[in-house]
């Protein structure tokens, strides 16, 4: 399940998507979260898929490759579920033992599943299209337009960046430093859930020893190479908008626009 982490991976194709400018997937991608978080009926849903599958067969990207990532959260989305289908008052709908399930309930929980599969698939699209160079430069061109943090921009784009790019790399350290705890015989998976917790120890420590190691090895090898931020630092590709963006950005607000225009359907 470790292996099926996609954010913060880069997944090479030449397609439409790939070849946009990053602040314009940047953009796009914070603007998709927010109408997320604004949709509250089936048809915002509907149309937030179709834009969904729309980008996945426009970037060339297998659905499968895509999905794999939803597995890594299914424990959370279950959670998530369960908490608004039992919490949830409202009229009743179905009785399981001592517990009401509501209309109101199953509304929202099939609302809140939804809405945490299309963040993740959408968040891991843009990631597999941009490569993290083209990540970074994107980040700090956008961070520059936000007051008071202009100054940082640089500094800010290159942890966001190392962190995603890390995510991946520490859950492959993860699974092995799992795999080879349990041909030592270590027992992972029973006993409570104290147990479990204490079982966790022989995994955490060498993974913090890794992570330690390689963030020096990392500061090492930028300080090698004359690395010092952002001050007076030159670049041999300037990002600039073209008419794929200015396309790309005709959809951006059709989207926003389809999107609002089901809260009053």
């Amino acid at each position: 399940m470790l292996k099926d982490v996609t954010i913060g991976q880069y997944y090479p194709t030449n397609s439409f998507i790939h070849k946009l400018d990053p602040r314009t997937k940047i953009h796009f991608t914070f603007l998709y979260i927010i109408a997320l978080f604004t949709i509250d009926n089936f048809y915002g849903y509907l149309a937030a898929f179709a834009l969904l599958m729309g980008i996945t067969l426009v970037s060339k990207i297998p659905v499968g490759y895509i999905l794999r990532g939803i597995k890594g959260l299914v424990f959370i989305i279950l959670i998530t579920v369960l908490i608004n289908l039992f919490m949830t008052p409202g009229t009743p709908k179905f009785e399981i033992w001592r517990l009401t399930i509501t209309e109101e309930g199953l509304e929202i929980a099939a609302f809140m599943a939804l809405r945490l599969i299309f963040l993740v698939t959408g968040t891991s699209i843009m990631t597999l299209t941009t490569s993290p160079i083209a990540l970074t430069d994107g980040i700090e061109y956008s961070l520059r337009s936000i007051p008071g943090v202009k100054k940082y921009a640089h500094e800010l784009a290159m942890m966001m960046t190392i962190a995603l790019r890390f995510i991946p790399t520490l859950m492959e350290e993860t699974d092995r430093i799992m795999k080879a705890q349990k041909a030592r015989g270590a027992d992972l998976e029973s006993g409570n859930l104290v147990q479990r917790a204490k079982n966790l120890i022989p995994i955490l420590v060498p993974l913090f020893v890794s992570a330690f190691r390689r963030a020096d090895e990392l500061a090492i090898a930028m300080e090698a190479r004359c690395y010092r931020g952002g001050h007076d630092r030159t670049r041999l590709n300037e990002l600039k908008y073209n008419k794929r963006d200015v396309y790309a950005y005709f959809v951006i607000l059709g989207m926003m626009v389809a999107i609002f225009a089901t809260r009053w359907l």
